[in-house]
């Protein structure tokens, strides 16, 4: 059964190009255009890009182009950083508007996406066409990556060790995608972003408080006193209000209100006694917060932040969802085994479904009719019909099911007794009496269950614009990448030796904030000279934008003290070659400071591929004397080659060398040897 989308978006696109080469054996990310090293061009033909000084960045600095009939802004906001130039380390709101030129009205709904490529210096050829740029990056190779994308998402883990940690799924930084560890108090039960997804609201029990964390700069920006155990996170959906359970002891257990711009408390309100699971209504009229200890279900006047009643439901509530169809909250008691149907409109209990006792987690479909709910201790799933307000499907399933996730179109099941996921096609849920259909795949090499204890937040999520989850495994230490209609995960990121006790997506991909204005922030790596592609496929536009940033000081120091000892001098002054004609290239390489020849490597190595990484070579390069060196290649078809040098006895990295483009085209003239062999190969 396959539930595959044929309608990416960018990055999903890039990412199943990343996951697929960087899961295959042997494979190994580089990083292609890392130019530390001197290069030098010969006189007639070097066209080595300048470097200027970065202008001053004001609040908002824009830069347009127009092409067939659109307008296209770019504007630069610091969020981070000094006045003056933009430099590395600086983060910076990136803002795309784009409008009809002809009304000048705002263009909506388009998905445009965006790279900023570091312009290496000494290149041996003027910068690559911008459409050339952008079909590399469109690729998703990993030998021609963009030094930021615009497009992509992180993937965040909240881990059994008090940190959070933060991983770039597309690139990394040398061997390691980890962007960037958050330090906890103490260990986060729950998390919630916030709707610009610019805030990180993570409870943390053992501290009485909710940390704050800034995901433009991976910091925490507060700590917000809330009682003795915050709990249960819940955010409105303008994301002015946080709503945390407290699970404290005493007559102050119930819920606290945060104000998410003033971080203040606005109301604390008591519930009663025991641990708490919450929900809003879908209209956010009214908020649903379970008592466990007390046997009742609060009501609360959400708008007014007061309780209006307290119904009993059980002898302990433990799991809560409403149900926008049924326009009810359904409270699950796992010792009674029963779901009390609440109307808060009426403040009153309107129905009661009987299960098996041992219920866990109820959860609704996105549409709201249906709800899934698991019962761990018999090992069954249920469906639940908020039109008919009964059970109308059920199942036996894999050992202790406990977690229920959705995407678009399936249900998520995960198991505690083992590493089996289970999918329910949505579709196939109402059908009264019929066998629910299921299909697995295995999350990971251990029982899910196997970990650190679990927290309040899921473990499985969707992965933006794809068809695809992302799956923590505790046991496994690792998060897994699932792409629905697959028999097994595609690949996986590790966790840096922590338990990842949930997971999250973090979309930094350009999105619509207001009509016609996409924006998304970056933190600035490198300094150099940028080109800023911008690609929008339909209506089709390129264009390049330019973007200058200084050097940190501090950060110069250090690159200084850790570069090799090698100028390298390209001896190689034709750039255009010939498809299916051998191409020798030539280097000088000498000491910087004393301008003596390096005439004794042995290890010298040459790295030549085609943009983008559909062949390469490597070879040892010939020495000729006098710290000259050589190889010869043969560009099997028309292209851009780019040539890297490596040596491990000066401690020159292929990522850290300046590297040559060299421009192959077909042979013209049907009489010539290429076209003779081209020909005969036919």
């Amino acid at each position: 059964m396959s539930y595959l989308n044929p309608s990416l978006r960018p990055p999903a696109c890039l990412l199943l190009a990343a996951m697929v080469l960087t899961s295959a054996p042997g494979s190994q990310a580089l990083e292609a255009s890392v130019p530390e090293t001197v290069i030098t061009l010969p006189e007639a033909t070097s066209q080595a890009v300048a470097t200027s000084q970065p202008a001053e960045v004001k609040k908002n600095d824009a830069a347009e182009t127009e092409k067939e009939g659109i307008s296209v802004g770019m504007e630069l906001e610091r969020l981070t950083g000094q006045d003056g130039p933009l430099r590395e380390g600086d983060t910076v709101l990136v803002r795309f508007k784009i409008a009809d030129t002809a009304s000048g009205a705002p263009m909506s709904s388009l998905y445009p996406a965006a790279w900023m490529d570091r312009i290496p210096r000494g290149v041996l050829m003027e910068q690559e066409p911008c459409s050339q740029k952008v079909s590399t990056f469109l690729g998703g190779s990993l030998f021609s990556q963009a030094e930021v994308n615009l497009n992509a998402y992180y993937v965040i883990a909240l881990n059994d060790d008090a940190s959070i940690t933060i991983v770039d799924p597309l690139f990394g930084f040398g061997t390691t995608k980890l962007l960037a560890l958050v330090e906890l108090e103490a260990n986060g039960e729950d998390w919630v972003l916030s709707p610009d997804e610019r805030s990180l609201y993570v409870s943390v029990p053992d501290t009485g408080k909710v940390t704050v964390v800034n995901t433009d700069t991976w910091k925490v920006a507060a700590q917000v006193e809330t009682g003795s155990r915050p709990s249960r996170l819940v955010l409105t959906a303008d994301g002015r209000h946080l709503w945390v359970t407290d699970d404290g002891k005493g007559d102050a257990s119930g819920v606290v209100v945060i104000d998410t711009e003033t971080l203040n408390l606005e109301a604390r309100i008591a519930t009663g006694a025991g641990a708490h699971d919450m929900v809003l209504g879908s209209d956010e009229l009214h908020a649903f917060v379970t008592n466990a200890q007390a046997g009742t279900v609060s009501i609360l006047d959400a708008r007014g932040l007061t309780k209006l009643a307290d119904l009993p439901t059980g002898s302990h509530p433990s799991f809560i969802d409403f149900s926008s169809t049924g326009r009810a909250a359904y409270v699950v008691d796992d010792i009674d085994g029963t779901v009390t149907v609440v109307d808060g409109e009426a403040r009153r209990a309107v129905a009661k479904i009987e299960a098996p006792p041992g219920l866990g987690m109820l959860r609704f479909a996105p549409e709201g009719r249906y709800g899934v709910m698991v019962n761990p201790l018999n090992d069954y799933i249920y469906v639940i019909d908020a039109a008919r307000q009964r059970i109308i499907q059920s199942g036996t399933v894999e050992e202790g099911p406990d977690q229920v996730t959705f995407t678009d179109e399936l249900a998520y099941i995960r198991h505690r007794g083992n590493e089996l996921v289970l999918m329910v096609p949505l579709l196939e849920l109402g059908k009264e009496n019929a066998p629910i259909p299921v299909v697995d795949f295995p999350g990971g090499r251990h029982p899910s269950g196997g970990g650190a204890n679990p927290s309040r937040a899921p473990t499985i999520v969707q992965a933006p614009g794809a068809p695809a989850v992302l799956v923590a495994n505790p046991a496994d230490k690792i998060i897994y990448f699932y792409k629905e209609g697959m028999a097994a995960p595609m690949g996986s990121f590790q966790n840096y030796s922590r338990q990842p006790r949930a997971v999250l997506v973090v979309d930094r991909s350009l999105e619509e904030r207001r009509p016609g204005e996409y924006e998304t922030t970056v933190t600035l790596r490198r300094p150099g000279n940028y080109d800023v592609a911008f690609y929008l496929d339909s209506p089709r536009l390129i264009h390049c934008f330019k973007m200058d940033v200084a050097a940190d000081p501090k950060q110069e120091q250090i690159r200084q003290a850790a570069k090799p000892r090698v100028k390298i001098e390209t001896l190689q002054a034709n750039r255009q070659v010939t498809v299916g004609i051998p191409v020798e290239l030539r280097f000088r390489l000498s000491d910087p400071k004393l301008g003596t020849p390096l005439d004794e490597l042995k290890d010298l190595k040459v790295l030549a591929f085609e943009g983008p990484g559909r062949w390469q070579q490597r070879t040892l390069a010939n020495n000729e004397g006098g710290g000259v060196y050589s190889m010869v290649f043969t560009p099997p078809e028309e292209g851009l080659y780019y040539v890297f040098l490596s040596s491990q006895s000066l401690g020159l990295q292929i990522r850290q060398s300046s590297y040559v483009i060299i421009e192959a085209s077909p042979a013209t003239g049907p009489s010539s040897k290429t076209e003779s062999t081209r020909a005969s190969a036919h």
